[in-house]
């Protein structure tokens, strides 16, 4: 079936709040794409919501140029392949995360580690992403959707799951050793999902200011939820901080046992509260060999390996849908932290 010449699309037309009441998507008309070398053309029929979005229109990650449609845990189906593009036909699923393109060439893309390319370039920022009826993508940067899977189900995984799934091996962990999650969205949630099952004996300890969130962590594994502020029963080999803000960093590596690891998984953080800066104490925050490690982006074998296995256990997100057109209703959802499991817009 040919595509057709428009489509609808959420776009970021400039940098702006987020908040009750405000629109910082605007609904636009756009003619539909058309794939170039090496490229596809995929109809949409899910995106996730990353909080990434919030950081693109609130400037902490900008785009390099506006307007430009945001999403990157995008799943739908081939309906058009450009010159070379032969990976997929006209009809599978696919789905495309975070990272569009990197050199390939650079000592991290030789490597595997990708997502450090000094040319990496994002989905839904430097190019247009998933918040429309339509986008191109690159046929080496999209994957295969298990089938077990349903489109919306499928969305969150290319994103706060995979990006969970490197958070994760970072961490470091052994099974029978502790692990805590600040922060309870999308990313998280998955998290506990797969340490329940590659981690057996491990438990998980949840901090977060949402009492909604910290019921939501004991329903489905935690031994333990309370505030971003609250000491847990026992000190953490490890602790995953998936906040958009400081002060969680603090209180996490005060949680933390002699040589813990914390890992950060945030594109971006919030202004720091210098307040929050002066709790910061050497003694009682990082002696003792504490690790802080970041995650930065995903490589494309994490989305691959994820995929794989949450298919293989299966990890099925808890998910919010909405239609495209309520795209901003979301976004300030997830703003004001009214979060279960992950949200979705049904294209």
């Amino acid at each position: 079936m040919k595509p057709p010449e428009f489509m609808k699309a959420m776009v970021i037309t400039g940098i702006s709040g987020v908040s009750a009441g405000s629109r910082p998507l605007a609904m636009m008309e756009l003619a539909v794409p058309e794939p170039r070398e090496g490229e596809i053309l995929i109809r949409v029929s899910a995106c996730g919501v990353c909080h990434t979005e919030l950081d693109e229109i609130e400037g902490r990650t900008p785009p390099p140029r506006f307007p430009v449609i945001p999403g990157h845990q995008v799943v739908g189906h081939v309906v058009k392949c450009g010159p070379n593009a032969s990976r997929f036909h006209i009809g599978e699923r696919v789905g495309v995360g975070w990272i569009y393109s990197a050199c390939g060439t650079c000592v991290f893309c030789r490597n595997g580690n990708e997502n450090l390319c000094p040319s990496f370039r994002a989905t839904g920022r430097d190019v247009n992403g998933g918040y429309a009826e339509f986008m191109t993508a690159r046929e080496a940067y999209a994957y295969a959707i298990p089938e077990y899977f349903s489109d919306v189900q499928a969305a969150p995984l290319l994103c706060a799951g995979a990006i969970g799934y490197r958070s994760l091996r970072l961490a470091n962990i052994q099974d029978g050793q502790s692990l805590g999650l600040t922060g309870f969205g999308a990313s998280a949630h998955l998290v506990l999902k797969m340490l329940n099952y590659r981690f057996p004996r491990s438990r998980c300890f949840v901090f977060a200011r949402s009492r909604a969130e910290q019921s939501f962590a004991r329903e489905i594994g935690a031994v333990w939820a309370g505030d971003t502020e609250a000491p847990p029963p026992e000190l953490l080999d490890a602790i995953i901080d998936t906040t958009p803000v400081w002060k969680p960093i603090v209180f996490a590596l005060e949680h933390l046992k002699s040589g813990g690891r914390l890992v950060i998984n945030a594109i971006r953080k919030e202004p720091l509260d210098q307040d929050i800066l002066m709790r910061l104490d050497y003694p009682r925050h990082l002696w003792m060999e504490k690790e802080i490690k970041s995650v930065a982006n995903v490589a494309r074998q994490d989305i691959r390996d994820f995929l794989e296995i949450a298919s293989r256990i299966p990890i099925v997100p808890e998910i919010q849908v909405y239609p495209l057109e309520s795209a901003n209703d979301a976004l300030i959802e997830l703003k004001e932290r009214k979060i279960r499991g992950a949200k979705v817009l049904c294209v």
